[in-house]
């Protein structure tokens, strides 16, 4: 990596809520957030966002007749950068860049155009221009009033951590010095999560009781079985939000975490959402990320596991490969939130810079002599989508 980049602010939205603080308490203790929601008369496991979030978005959708026909995504986007760019004290008049994807993108809206169109054979005019992928970063930049430069994208579940690539392309070119990066994602919607249980990949547990803080016990206790390397059946579970990290060029005195390190690497497919056993895209994008690091000075692993048997197994044996005899600490947080597809690496890189500024490991209730690290300076963040898609990114305290 040609110079560091600092992260100076970053804000959320997701099933852990809104507010920084509540974010950071929220992740100290053992309760997971995922909890039932009815689709068409079935009963699924999902992790949304919570009451008093709802009503912010609803709050931000009836402050602008405009904002009333847009997606979730867009809202949730709108609502996490507006709060960033606070938090990082940037002006409209910086011009600052801004890189946010979306895996789906605008799922609940198309979903119901398009069953508006089979009932009355005929699109509804906004149909169009309020599904379109690029509408997130455009509507975020007309919100904050900026004319940097706006790219939306979506390269599946890494899609968050590719847009953090871009940024730092962008900066480290010279063509920015300041880039507002994440992703977004509203995926509880029928079709969708029709489309994972297809793919035989969807959680099927019941929700035996609620999971209270005190409670380290059961793994029973745990829909999304992220992490648990001998479990024989799939677990993943889909959660909304979105995630916004302001980038700015060089150490900065005010940085919560600098990126000293990227990676990425695709692998050649032989099914549509298969990588390697071993997961050679995440071994490539690893040492990419490690550059001239000694792989022992690595603290901790967030890695993307999703809690599906094959994905958190592959990526498992791709780090003992890296790291063979001394694997850093690992984990993950979509055992607590879900999987949040193109939103998750940007929420994993939150979870990072909290622990890193907190001094505190995040580790998971159900994973026996799960170790911690003495201190915490280097974490690597992972994230991965169908086809194998690898992103890798180093933070430095």
């Amino acid at each position: 990596m040609q110079k560091p980049v600092s992260i100076t602010a970053m804000a959320s939205i997701s099933p852990l809520g809104n507010c920084l603080g509540d974010i950071w308490k929220n992740y100290q203790n053992n309760q997971h957030f995922i909890t039932e929601k009815k689709l068409n008369n079935e009963s699924v496991l999902v992790a949304q966002i919570p009451k008093e979030a709802k009503q912010h978005i609803e709050t931000l959708r009836l402050s602008d007749n405009k904002y009333k026909s847009l997606d979730n995504t867009v809202l949730y986007a709108i609502h996490a950068s507006r709060q960033a760019v606070k938090n990082a004290h940037w002006k409209a008049s910086d011009n600052f860049g801004i890189n946010i994807g979306s895996s789906r993108g605008a799922t609940q809206l198309f979903e119901d155009y398009h069953k508006d169109f089979l009932k009355n054979n005929k699109a509804q005019t906004l149909s169009s221009p309020t599904t379109t992928l690029g509408n997130i970063s455009s509507w975020v930049a007309h919100d904050l009033q900026t004319n940097g430069p706006e790219l939306s994208h979506s390269i599946t579940c890494s899609t968050a951590l590719h847009a953090m690539l871009n940024g730092v392309a962008w900066i480290n070119s010279g063509m920015c010095n300041k880039f507002l990066v994440g992703g977004s994602e509203a995926p509880l919607t029928p079709f969708t999560i029709a489309q994972m249980q297809a793919l035989k990949i969807y959680s099927k547990a019941k929700l035996e009781k609620e999971c209270h803080p005190e409670s380290s016990g059961s793994a029973n206790l745990y829909p999304c079985q992220a992490l648990n390397l001998s479990k024989k059946q799939n677990t993943m579970v889909l959660g909304e939000g979105a995630s916004m990290v302001c980038l700015e060029a060089g150490k900065t005195e005010n940085a919560l975490a600098y990126i000293t390190g990227i990676g990425y690497a695709t692998e050649i497919l032989e099914h549509n959402i298969s990588i390697s056993t071993d997961a050679k895209c995440f071994q490539k994008s690893m040492k990419m990320a490690l550059g001239d690091l000694n792989p022992n000075d690595i603290d901790i692993i967030v890695m993307h596991a999703p809690g599906t048997v094959k994905g958190d197994l592959s990526e498992h044996k791709a780090i003992e490969t890296i790291f063979k005899n001394k694997l850093p600490t690992v984990t993950s947080n979509k055992w607590k939130i879900g999987h949040t597809f193109g939103a998750s690496g940007a929420l994993s890189i939150e979870l990072a810079v909290l622990m890193l500024q907190h001094q505190k490991f995040i580790g998971i209730p159900y994973l026996k002599n799960q170790k911690t690290p003495e201190k915490i300076r280097h974490i690597l963040v992972n994230a991965v989508g169908f086809g194998g898609n690898a992103v890798s990114i180093l933070l430095t305290k």
